[in-house]
């Protein structure tokens, strides 16, 4: 197989009752925009609707006959769905209902690196690993100590072998959300090893588990997560906004917190895409879920904010992902975000660029 790097009581009754728990979401609903835009871009493309599918996260993964996919999970149909990432139409969907290797229970976090595809399952509290393009079932994992997976992110450490971070979002109730004590929260991210071996056959480790408890880094309500390791980065988003949702700055080696947060959101932070320029230099994209959706970019290295854009027609968004390599339809890459839950969309890296001023070596 060919790993080739992308140039991209309390706990039985938790596990009872998460195949019933409803959204994971913070309440009240989302407020008005209180941040104002600096730009208001228009979208290269916005998919035709899905009614049903909830769409929550998404990849995009480069096909050997040259078309780039993207790969979004839909939590309350229990597949994949899988779109041409130049034009937005829907090409197939993968995946059915069930608890079997190869189906989904509301599927959530996706990842990928090379031919491998990662899809964390919230009511099956577990990870499966697939290989692409063919989506063919190489095992499934964690179900041993994940709760409530959400979020993922994949690294390479070593030739051959990979590092995986779940957050991890166990509640007491669900209903209410009522967090657990904040000693418990050490385990908000778990962190695998995994490799494939010859043959197809999937190995994972469990390395450890982190959370800070601390009342200023703890991660009460977690989904996204992405990091960087260029510069020892995690960023995590804290969605609980009754402490103020944001994204926490985290050390992608030891898994401690920095003692740093970016300001506070207006809604809940949600996807975090990191639009590499260079080696080191780039930016951060994160989400502010509202309607329309607010893209915050931060400078790569220290995070100081860069603007603030929103689509015309982008709204309600959860995940997102930068695919920073030329296609026919983006010759400097695209930002691909979810659409209230329906649709994608697509932004021009370049109309970013160009509209925020962005400075360094990111293409405009």
């Amino acid at each position: 197989m060919t790993l080739k790097p992308l140039l991209g009581g309390l706990f039985a009754a938790l596990l009872a009752g998460c195949s019933t728990a409803p959204l994971h979401t913070s309440t009240p609903p989302a407020p008005p925009p209180k941040t104002a835009a600096d730009a208001i871009l228009p979208e290269a493309w916005v998919s035709a609707p899905v009614a049903g599918d909830e769409l929550d996260s998404l990849v995009a993964w480069p096909t050997e006959d040259g078309p780039v996919w993207l790969i979004a999970t839909a939590k309350a149909t229990h597949h994949l769905a899988i779109y041409d990432a130049d034009t937005g139409q829907r090409l197939r969907t993968v995946g059915t209902p069930g608890d079997a290797v190869g189906q989904f229970n509301r599927p959530n976090g996706i990842a990928v690196f090379g031919d491998l595809l990662f899809v964390a399952e919230r009511d099956n509290h577990r990870v499966q690993a697939f290989h692409l393009p063919e989506f063919a079932p190489l095992g499934a994992f964690g179900a041993d100590v994940l709760r409530s997976p959400y979020g993922l992110w994949v690294h390479e450490t070593a030739p051959g072998e990979l590092e995986l971070f779940v957050t991890d979002s166990f509640m007491v109730d669900f209903r209410t959300m009522t967090l657990p004590p904040m000693a418990d929260l050490d385990g908000r991210v778990k962190r695998f090893q995994v490799r494939v071996e010859e043959g197809g056959k999937l190995e994972t480790r469990l390395l450890g588990q982190f959370g800070d408890t601390g009342a200023a880094g703890a991660l009460r309500m977690v989904e996204s997560i992405a990091g960087d390791p260029a510069h020892d980065r995690l960023l995590i988003a804290e969605e609980d906004r009754r402490v103020g949702s944001t994204l926490r700055d985290y050390r992608l080696a030891t898994g401690a917190y920095r003692g740093h947060s970016l300001p506070t959101f207006d809604a809940d932070a949600e996807g975090i895409a990191l639009w590499s320029c260079t080696t080191e230099a780039g930016y951060w994209i994160a989400v502010d879920q509202l309607t329309p959706t607010r893209f915050r970019v931060f400078d790569r290295a220290t995070l100081a904010p860069s603007g603030v854009f929103s689509g015309k027609v982008t709204s309600n968004t959860d995940g997102e992902t930068v695919y920073a390599m030329p296609t026919k339809r983006f010759p400097a890459g695209a930002l691909f975000a979810l659409h209230n839950d329906v649709s994608l969309a697509a932004f021009d890296l370049r109309d970013i660029a160009r509209a925020l001023d962005l400075q360094g070596d990111c293409p405009r």
